[in-house]
């Protein structure tokens, strides 16, 4: 049991780093998406104005 813990204390601030890494991207990625969607309906509804 204690050599679990050994590997568990040397192992647990990367995973963590890795994370909160895949963590931060993902928000940039799903934010992003979210921009282009907007983006999209004003450009539609601009051209619907336009017609």
């Amino acid at each position: 049991m204690n050599t679990f813990w050994t590997y568990f204390e040397v192992l647990a601030p990367s995973i963590g780093v890795g994370l909160v890494f895949w963590l931060a991207i993902r928000s940039i990625f799903r934010a992003d998406r979210q921009e282009r969607a907007t983006e999209a309906q004003v450009r539609q509804s601009h051209a619907e104005k336009d017609d």
